[in-house]
This record gives structure tokens, sequence and C-alpha cells, in this order.
């Protein structure tokens, strides 16, 4: 039994990193996102293309990075732990955050060309109250999902340290 726990944090500790390095994803696109919404309340008519760009690629990052990366690995591990209350959980929060993935694939096709930011710039400070509300919802389901499919999977802290098999 040990050894089947030991193989399980050996395998899905790796998901601490990965959960990391898409949290510290999150915090860029939330800077840029910030930067940007100053720009627009300092002068929405300055606003660069190239500055709703780098928002809109690591808005996109970020999602591409749950759907494609951490949420696939959250449900494979909620397998190996063969944890189906879990896993039913995530379908339903999944399917909440498809909402918000459609309202970001919009932001985006409404930014995408240099034609089409000059005509919706107009409705930028709009779009952007809207992806903050969008956002801090999707926030919190990714939490949830996150508390749900991995922490509770994850030893508690110090577990490894004390076990026998780590010294």
């Amino acid at each position: 039994m040990l050894e089947n726990c030991q193989s399980a944090l050996e395998r899905w500790g790796g998901v601490h990193q990965l959960i990391d390095r898409w949290l510290d994803q999150r915090r860029e696109m939330l800077v840029n996102f910030v930067e940007l919404q100053e720009a627009c309340d300092a002068d929405l008519d300055a606003v660069e293309k190239a500055r709703i760009d780098a928002f809109s690629e690591v808005l996109m990052d970020y999602i591409s990075a749950g759907h494609f990366e951490i949420y696939p690995q959250l449900r494979e591990e909620a397998k190996a732990f063969n944890d189906t209350e879990a896993l039913a959980i995530a379908e339903q929060l999944l399917q909440r955050l498809e909402m918000s993935t459609e309202m970001v694939l919009a932001f985006d096709e409404d930014y995408a060309s240099p034609i089409r930011c000059q005509h919706y710039l107009p409705r930028l400070p709009a779009w952007l109250e809207r992806l903050a509300r969008g956002l801090t919802e999707r926030f919190a389901l990714e939490d949830q999902l996150i508390g749900r499919l991995h922490a509770a999977h994850s030893p508690p802290p110090g577990a490894q340290a004390n076990s026998p098999t780590s010294a």
C-alpha cells in the first residue's frame, strides 16, 4: 500500500509544477489585463492594437493551457484515484467554464484584425468589464476544480518528507 502511495506521489507530484506554471500564466494575464484597462481609462483612442494583442495572446494561452493541459491532467489524476465523485463534479465545473471560454474567443475574434480592432475599440471598456466578471467566475471555478481533483489526492504537507522511503 505504501508503494502504491509513493508511486502516486511520484506520478502526480509533477501536477503541482504544471499547476504552478499555469497560475503564473494567470498572474501574467492579469497584469496585462490591468495594464490594458489602465490604458483604456487614460485615453481609449490611444490604445494600440499591439497592447490589445499582447493581452489577447496571454489570455488565449492561459485558456488553452487550462483546456489542453491542466483539465485533462486533473481528470487523469481523479481517474487514477478512482474518484468518481470528483469526476462528476469536474464535468459540472467544466461545463460552466465553457461559457467563459466562449466569451474569451469572442473577444479575441472582435479584436483580431486592425479593421475589427478599430471598429470595436469604443466597446473595449465594456468588453474588459465583461471579461473581468467572467474571469473572476472562471478563476473561482478553476480553483474549485484544482481543489477537488488535485488537492484532495495530494498528501498532507510534510507527509512525503516524513515517509520511511524519503530518507
